[in-house]
């Protein structure tokens, strides 16, 4: 009877349980030699057997030193036997079927079994015939004239694989310079690059001037190269990826310079070596901005980061942009929820809440025109400094600055201009009627004046100045060390009356924008009437409150951070935080409650870990100690809260990576392969930290396609 009769799905091709239920000779070629190339599946086999000697009773075991005493050993943990990797490949006639077909449980006579089976004529002509498979002839390879040839050919190789890898470094520096064009420019620096370090090489610098058939400098091989440099990469993320216990993800819509708006895609994880990594894996083209796409493309890439058993590990999701964020049950954060139960919400500090204000009303077309505007203010005076001199002359105050790939407003915008708006009147009356400035500054100088006595706009400048202080302090309150479910739920709905407040006050906020700065018989386009102002305001605050509800729906690790932070350790000593230590269980049910508990009243208890400094800092201190089978729960507590991006005061642990990868989008002159420039600009270290990474990325070049130049070697 076969030892399996079923291939399970994760199994690799090269398994004995794989080839028992897909025998080798049923396979393609090409994956033949793949399993060849792969060797014999060597695990752990978890075999003991009683035995005994001279009246001594024991359990004999296997052992991992026969994989080194006989290569073409394999094992199964599943049916716990060894196998023969070549009789069972190939399976000629006169082959013990204990080696091929039961497998080898007798681990007393394991040695006789396996000197008697290596004399063996089958043994001997399968491991032959494996050997050859895919290499030729016997004959042909004894041949003196084919020998010369295959050297040749593989000094060829080595020539072409080291033009390549030269080539590989160019490629990286031009972009690690964001600036790499692939157009064929004859100004390119890569080709520029390619000069210098030909100078540097004289095997490149004459390949550069006698090569006919590869040369290395064109625009398809300068493609191919930078999706061989992407796809090493992301092999890489992938694998540090899956040994991680816990992966945190954030999104953000974003725009470059051309104003092609794509989803960036940042994974934060502790990698195998204890470090907290934040690494840009993709940008998403958003054809369509809704909700339903990008939870489309969203748990396509989830399901490539953890496959099937592992959605566990996905613990936390942190989104901007209205289109992801809108509504609680359609919204994108719900949608992934669903299918990745543990992959909570939170709100991360990376993003400023009155941002987010701002963007959670972007969709009401009136407001995205009022933040404009807005925005156009800075960006007048920041272009010319005799604009700025009578700024200074007139307001004394100069205006926030705005960024071309953020929102171009903040609280700060809103009370500058409210405070000084008699004044900012003044100073654009004052350059409009100036003989001193250009036309076009005089004319935009006009649009600002009109702007600055239009009802609608001074209605919603006076708007925000009331809720944009409310939105600050709920952000800075939930900044807070000591914060408990108590406060938070406090802070949630006392933000909420404040609110509420405001919307009743809409009235009087009519009368007070009327009179903020003096009104000029002008001739005026159509406002909108108090009752519209109304309309527009409440739907302003029920937006912003409905957000912030969302935003703060998930507060508890929040209150599990409280656990472990060390000037906390003194009053948990003296009062255990049950309540604490409660909601982190709820939230993430994979603690061991009780386990938990007597971990933290030992440290709680022991003063020297009151000088703990943060969540990271303790837990390198168990790492570094090997205390990580001791205090398991706390761990992995602590890996937990490492790996979620926070709200708390530790904004050192935010997602930076969205800030590199904005500036990269400021500078970048095309779209073509984004995400490998991206990548290879971003993942500097990683690509300087990869064993061998020009290797791999010529070996996947060399196999991308059939080529005219030789990568391959014989």
């Amino acid at each position: 009877m076969a030892a399996g009769t079923h291939e399970p799905a994760a199994q690799p091709p090269h398994s004995i349980q794989s080839l028992l239920c897909n025998p080798f000779e049923r396979r393609p070629l090409d994956e033949q030699l793949q399993i060849k190339e792969s060797g014999p599946d060597q695990p752990d086999i978890a075999i003991r057997r009683p035995a005994s000697e001279r009246g001594q009773k024991y359990k004999r075991g296997f052992s991992r030193k026969w994989y080194r005493r006989k290569a073409w050993l394999a094992g199964c943990g599943q049916v716990k036997a060894v196998f023969c990797f070549p009789c069972l490949l190939l399976k000629t006639a006169g082959a013990d079927t204990a080696w091929t077909v039961t497998g080898i449980r007798d681990m007393k006579h394991l040695s006789e079994k396996i000197k008697k089976h290596g004399c063996s004529r089958a043994h001997l002509v399968n491991t032959m015939e494996l050997a050859m498979l895919g290499t030729g002839s016997i004959a042909e390879q004894l041949d003196e004239g084919h020998r010369a040839r295959v050297r040749k050919h593989n000094e060829e190789v080595f020539k072409n694989r080291h033009i390549l890898s030269k080539i590989v470094d160019c490629v990286i520096c031009g972009a690690f310079e964001l600036d790499l064009r692939l157009h064929g420019d004859a100004d390119s620096p890569v080709r520029g690059l390619e000069g210098f370090v030909a100078s540097l090489d004289s095997v490149l610098e004459e390949h550069l001037k006698k090569a006919a058939v590869f040369k290395g400098t064109s625009k398809t091989v300068q493609q191919e190269l930078l999706d061989s440099m992407l796809s090493v990469l992301k092999d890489c993320i992938l694998d540090e990826v899956h040994d991680a216990d816990y992966l945190a993800i954030q999104a953000d819509e974003t725009t470059d310079v051309s104003t092609h708006s794509q989803w960036v895609l940042v994974l934060r994880y502790i990698d195998r070596h204890h470090n907290v990594q934040e690494r840009f894996f993709e940008f998403i083209p958003l054809q369509d901005a809704n909700g339903d796409s990008i939870v489309t493309s969203l748990l396509e890439r989830l399901s490539t980061l953890l496959p099937g058993g592992r959605e566990s590990r996905l613990i936390a999701q942190a989104y901007d942009g209205a289109a992801v964020m809108r509504g609680t049950k359609g919204g994108v954060q719900r949608k992934v929820l669903e299918v990745y139960g543990n992959a909570h919400y939170v709100h991360c500090y990376a993003h400023q809440l009155d941002l987010i204000m701002q963007q959670a009303t972007s969709h009401i077309p009136r407001i995205r025109t009022f933040f404009s505007d807005l925005g156009g203010f800075s960006e007048f005076f920041s272009g010319s400094f005799k604009r700025t001199a009578v700024l200074d002359e007139v307001v004394a105050r100069r205006l926030p600055g705005t960024s071309t790939t953020r929102w171009d407003f903040h609280s700060c915008a809103v009370n500058t201009v409210f405070e000084h708006q008699a004044d900012l009147l003044l100073c654009f009356q004052t350059i409009r009627d100036s003989s001193h400035f250009d036309p076009q500054t005089v004319r935009e100088a006009g649009g600002f004046v009109r702007m600055l006595q239009d009802e609608d706009f001074c209605f919603f400048l006076a708007l925000f100045h009331r809720i944009m202080p409310h939105v600050d302090t709920l952000f800075k309150q939930l900044q807070k060390r000591n914060i408990d479910s108590v406060i938070i739920s406090g802070i949630i709905q006392s933000f909420t009356d404040r609110m509420q407040t405001i919307r009743d006050s809409i009235p009087s906020l009519h009368g007070q924008a009327s009179g903020s700065v003096e009104q000029q018989p002008i001739k005026k386009r159509r406002t909108l009437g108090p009752g519209e102002h109304q309309q527009l305001a409440t739907e302003v605050c029920y937006t912003i409150l409905s957000d912030a509800k969302d935003r703060f729906s998930f507060t508890k690790h929040l209150i599990s951070a409280t656990l472990l932070q060390g000037d906390l350790f003194p009053e948990h000593h003296r009062r255990f935080p049950d309540l604490a230590l409660d909601t982190t269980v709820e939230a993430y049910p994979m603690l061991s409650k009780a386990k938990l508990k007597t971990e933290l009243c030992l440290i709680y208890e022991n003063n020297e870990f009151r000088a703990c400094s943060g969540a990271l800092t303790l837990f390198l201190f168990f790492m570094e100690n090997n205390l990580q089978d001791t205090f398991t729960e706390t761990v992995s507590l602590l890996k937990i809260l490492i790996t979620t991006p926070m709200t708390t005061a530790e904004s050192g642990r935010c997602f930076s990576t969205l800030n590199r990868i904005k500036t990269f989008l400021r500078n970048t002159k095309t779209q073509e392969h984004l995400n490998a420039l991206a990548m290879l600009s971003m993942e500097k270290k990683l690509v300087r930290n990869i064993p061998d990474f020009n290797n791999r990325v010529v070996e996947r070049f060399a196999n991308q396609k059939d080529r005219r130049a030789k990568f391959l070697y014989k």
